[in-house]
């Protein structure tokens, strides 16, 4: 008897609505979870939206799965009908064709390099109601030497605009150069943020659907053309409402904007950081960079995308200099 009191006692005061711990905050709606094999899992009440993976024996840092309300993701590993050259098409990914002759886009041929984590910030983990971030640190190497070019501060943030069903992927960058050294971004297409979709979306494969923010639809009416954003959405499941995509979002402060977006009918879009001209980089002289994926359940509208890009366009820039405590 002595034993069923104090369990009457916890059943009446949960009845009562007392928390049976009134010390016990609220869980985060919001998390970047650690997860083994060099993985930070980006969770939404539970659910993983998307993952950054930074093992260092792969060639770069990437994000995959992206997920919006249904458990299919929206990009993929690798292209569709070419595995082996196309390898790099890590689902979304940074890298760049031509770093002062180094090439860190492939994963095959000379001169290439490595893009290495080196850091995981304690103090760069936030987890609320309406967001989760984490930043690290990445040396931009080359295979050869392993010399260090460039320094790169990365913050990712996952911030849900209507649950699962639409949310931003907001990636802050910043760039510098080892002390002494300048380190030069030479013109390419390829580079900076590279996003591969699932091969259901693609318009070749999956009869999907390319628009961009001046109206422009598919590859051959925007190839290279500058805009502030561009969508790529098709279906997912064979469910009447079985669609999805993402906006890719060009922020008004990078150093072209309107940009080319280097997009393909075979499931593939780009913001060109430099189609035509070089970008030096040293520690005096940083790079400072900010893109967004919105990502969504359905095929979104111009208006819809637009109205998003200026959402993303407004929010303040995230802060990159996190004070040690």
């Amino acid at each position: 008897m002595r034993h069923v009191l104090p369990v009457l006692l916890l059943l009446a005061s949960a009845h009562a609505g007392e928390s049976p711990l009134p010390s016990a905050m609220p869980v985060p709606r919001v998390q970047a979870v650690p997860m083994p094999h060099h993985i930070i899992s980006f969770q939404l009440d539970g659910r993983e939206l998307t993952a950054c993976h930074y093992d260092p024996a792969d060639q770069r840092v990437f994000w995959h799965p992206i997920r919006a309300s249904r458990d299919t993701s929206l990009t993929r590993m690798g292209h569709p009908h070419d595995p082996l050259t196309h390898s790099h098409h890590n689902s979304v990914w940074i890298s760049h064709a031509d770093v002062d002759g180094v090439n860190f886009w492939a994963d095959h041929g000379k001169d290439l390099g490595r893009i290495v984590n080196v850091e995981i910030s304690r103090e760069g983990f936030t987890e609320s109601t309406e967001c989760a971030s984490m930043q690290m640190v990445n040396h931009w190497m080359r295979d050869d030497d392993k010399s260090v070019m460039l320094i790169e501060t990365r913050r990712t943030e996952v911030r849900p605009l209507d649950g699962a069903k639409s949310w931003f992927l907001i990636i802050d960058l910043e760039y510098s150069a080892p002390p002494g050294k300048t380190t030069t971004f030479r013109p390419s297409g390829f580079g900076l943020l590279g996003v591969r979709m699932a091969k259901t979306i693609g318009v070749i494969d999956g009869g999907g659907r390319i628009l961009n923010s001046e109206g422009q639809v598919n590859e051959k009416a925007m190839f290279r053309l500058p805009a502030r954003w561009c969508d790529y959405a098709g279906r997912i499941t064979n469910a009447d409402d079985g669609f999805a995509g993402i906006t890719l979002m060009n922020h008004p402060a990078n150093p072209s904007n309107p940009t080319p977006f280097h997009v393909r009918d075979d499931g593939w879009m780009l913001p060109c950081l430099n189609l035509e001209s070089s970008i030096e980089v040293s520690a005096a002289k940083k790079l400072r960079l900010r893109y967004a994926l919105w990502v969504h359940d359905g095929i979104a509208t111009r208006q819809q995308s637009e109205e998003k890009w200026a959402v993303f366009a407004g929010l303040p820039p995230a802060d990159l200099g996190l004070r040690k405590k």
